[in-house]
């Protein structure tokens, strides 16, 4: 799905998740196509992926070693229409899982939109500056016993991590909140369904 219309389709929960889509709609119209580039420098469109095993109760989470964390999957669109497709092709990346399930919210598979701060940091030698992150997200679920494979280049661990045990092994406190609000999302969908 073109990443304008998975916008617009997207449903807000609140009046926050209103105020958001608004603004990232904003940016979307006014950068042009330029908003899937890291080429526009103050902000760009990513997409990152939760995934769950399949009884919900725990994430795979990466040890990420720029912001030296344990976290969600996710990266640029770089030049991608499709930010289903790009969270896909990421989760598969910093994993290895070959086989992941999307779990569709009220029919749609985008289950967030967020504008994220990122703070500037170096990365292969070249420094980058602070900017947003104009960010989609989306549930994925996946068999534990599924093979995984460590991203050595961006990662340094892959652990599936009880859902109980997330927030400790999070450093990223702004963000944190983000993944038990798409988890209870994602357990609310599940239920609806059952």
């Amino acid at each position: 799905m073109h990443y304008e219309t998975l916008i617009k389709n997207y449903k807000p929960m609140t009046p926050e998740d209103q105020v958001m889509k608004g603004n990232i709609m904003a940016y979307v119209e006014t950068l042009g196509l330029d908003v899937l580039h890291r080429r526009s420098s103050m902000a760009h469109i990513t997409a990152s992926t939760v995934i769950l095993n399949p009884s919900l109760e725990k994430m795979l989470m990466i040890h990420h070693k720029i912001y030296d964390t344990w976290t969600w999957q996710g990266g640029h669109a770089d030049g991608e229409a499709d930010l289903l497709h790009v969270a896909l092709k990421e989760a598969e990346e910093e994993t290895g899982l070959k086989r992941v399930s999307v779990i569709q919210r009220k029919g749609q598979p985008l289950y967030r939109l967020d504008i994220m701060p990122v703070k500037g940091h170096w990365k292969k030698g070249s420094y980058v500056a602070p900017h947003l992150h104009l960010n989609v997200a989306f549930v994925l679920t996946a068999k534990e016993e599924d093979a995984l494979k460590l991203n050595k280049e961006e990662t340094s661990g892959i652990l599936w991590v009880p859902l109980v045990e997330v927030e400790e092994r999070a450093k990223e406190p702004e963000i944190t909140p983000i993944y038990f609000a798409l988890i209870e999302e994602a357990k609310n969908e599940r239920s609806a369904t059952v």
